[in-house]
């Protein structure tokens, strides 16, 4: 057997997720937690994280780094009540800065929660019926949800089949309830993971469902993607991909970004059957010893998809059926009103980043705050940092559309299409794996991109932008038709090539650049899409037809 991973063998030494993180979180003499919890806490749905803005200088003082601590919410499909909005609010005033944070995996971050309160705010999340078990970690993490489940009874039945989903694969140890909320200790036979086994799953393990013709959730960046068949307004059953993830690391040709391959279709009454199966095939066969390659994508690739579908046909005892026609037009979210199936109402707004603070461009926090103590339906959080406000009676749009208004909440009506679909993961200054900025520089850099787009007649043209502070993948930015990964501080590699409905990987354009070489770059490259683009042509087709990138087949998900 090979040598397994410092990982592993601190996730079977670990009694269930336990480790020693009572006694970190009751140690009075550092911020921090031990260097083993660090990895057990993720699990628990939070990541140890310093403010890296004033590393260096704590350390020419003598200081430990400023320590604290992220947590993110498990929060299936996005959805959250009212009331729950309220309590959210009420913990990031407290506890983290007075900021929420939407994320791409469709759910909230807090940020900034230091050691002596990290388990009086999950206690407080609890109180508002929300977990946050699973959302981190060797598991399977929050599941994804075409945005809006209630804009056909379709939709609605989609939801729920993820809800199922997430609660499948929740772990089964004590250790959460124990440590956090002083739930009552219990070990042995009844602490044990059926599916997961004590060692858990080789690496993260993420989860979506979509609803064709909008492909708002990157279905094939995930490990599992459900893509629903709806046939006169009734779910049918779903397409099943694998294999999708977009992490890498630079300059390390073992690691590469993957779209999944679609290999069949399911019955709604199969769900749970044929998810167990490829999850249970990843927990017996990832690499367990080379943890950069632990991803379901390495797994499929080392072995073959045909191996694959195998082994989960035998697990299943069926094979799947042969996968039926489907089509996306486009990804992203859409802005504005739109009505359900019912008559009520749902409007998407822009948060940049996913961002909710106080600021001078919007009061955010506080005009959510006034909606949530108004509303009657709930909010819906979208894969790209949006929100919904959903299940609104039509008398109260004009009341809705006044609050938006007043606390500058309306972004999505002022904003151009490329600052309107950009996204950026977190990065610096607190993310520790960030080589470069990401959340803070997207308002310029969609303002660079913005003014390069009018010099060549291109103003309002659509066109996905994302930035990442590293090639970790965390915005998807390997899906976009222009996309940053950060390489170093104020220098990035410039990808090109998305195709606009998440179907089809970029590709490299230029290494390690730094911001004036970028705009330059775009510049020439949005004179050419001017002057030799097709009718209809998105500039990420573009690029592939007029060699602005390798000229190789990209990588890509067909249905």
């Amino acid at each position: 057997m090979s040598e397994q991973s410092p990982v592993e063998r601190i996730k079977l030494a670990s009694r269930y997720l336990r480790g020693t993180l009572e006694e970190s979180l009751a140690d009075p003499l550092t911020g921090a937690i031990r260097e083993d919890d660090t990895t057990l806490i993720k699990f628990h749905g939070s990541y140890q994280q310093d403010n890296r803005d004033i590393r260096d200088e704590r350390r020419r003082q003598k200081l430990e780094p400023a320590y604290s601590f992220m947590i993110r919410t498990r929060l299936p499909g996005g959805v959250c009540t009212p009331e729950q909005w309220l309590k959210l609010d009420a913990i990031a005033r407290t506890y983290a800065g007075a900021a929420l944070r939407i994320t791409t995996r469709q759910a909230f971050q807090l940020h900034g929660v230091i050691k002596t309160e990290l388990k009086t705010t999950m206690q407080a999340l609890n109180a508002a019926l929300i977990d946050t078990i699973a959302a981190c970690g060797d598991v399977n993490r929050n599941v994804l949800v075409s945005a809006n489940p209630v804009e056909s009874r379709a939709h609605a039945a989609v939801y729920e089949c993820a809800k199922r989903v997430s609660e499948h694969f929740l772990p089964r140890t004590r250790a959460y309830h124990e440590i956090w909320l002083d739930g009552e200790k219990v070990t042995g036979a009844e602490d044990a993971e059926p599916i997961y086994g004590p060692a858990y799953l080789p690496r993260k393990f993420k989860t979506a469902f979509v609803v064709p013709p909008l492909n708002d959730v990157d279905v094939f960046a995930n490990d599992l993607g459900f893509i629903a068949i709806v046939e006169n307004g009734e779910l049918q059953g779903f397409n099943l991909t694998v294999g999708g993830g977009l992490g890498a690391t630079h300059n390390d040709p073992e690691t590469y970004p993957r779209l999944g391959d679609v290999v069949g279709f399911l019955r709604p009454d199969q769900l749970l059957a044929v998810a167990e199966a490829v999850v249970t095939t990843q927990r017996d066969f990832g690499n367990r010893t080379v943890r950069k390659l632990a991803r379901l994508k390495y797994t499929i690739d080392a072995r073959g998809l045909d191996w694959f579908v195998a082994e989960i046909t035998r697990r299943l005892g069926f094979a799947l059926e042969p996968a039926r026609p489907f089509e996306f037009t486009t990804s992203g979210d859409r802005f504005g009103w739109i009505e359900g199936y019912d008559g009520r109402w749902h409007l998407t707004l822009r948060i940049e980043a996913g961002r909710i603070v106080d600021h001078e461009q919007g009061r955010r926090l506080t005009g959510l705050r006034e909606i949530a103590g108004v509303h009657r339906g709930d909010f819906r959080l979208t894969p790209n940092q949006n929100l919904v406000v959903a299940n609104v009676a039509p008398a109260a749009r004009r009341f809705i559309d006044a609050l938006v208004v007043r606390y500058g909440l309306d972004r999505h009506e002022r904003a151009s299409p490329v600052a309107r679909d950009a996204l950026a993961c977190v990065a610096l200054p607190t993310c520790g794996l960030a080589m470069a900025e990401a959340e803070r520089y997207l308002p310029r850099l969609t303002r660079l991109v913005e003014e390069r787009l009018a010099a060549h007649g291109l103003a309002g043209a659509p066109l996905s932008l994302r930035i990442t502070g590293c090639p970790n993948g965390c915005a998807r930015p390997y899906l976009a038709e222009v996309a940053l990964i950060g390489k170093a501080p104020g220098r990035y590699n410039l990808h090109l090539g998305g195709d606009g409905r998440g179907q089809r990987l970029n590709a490299l354009h230029l290494e390690n650049v730094d911001e004036a070489t970028i705009v330059g770059a775009l510049d020439t490259a949005f004179g050419r899409y001017a002057a030799e683009r097709l009718d209809g042509e998105r500039f990420g087709d573009f690029a592939w037809r007029a060699g602005l990138v390798e000229a190789r087949a990209p990588a890509s998900a067909v249905g």
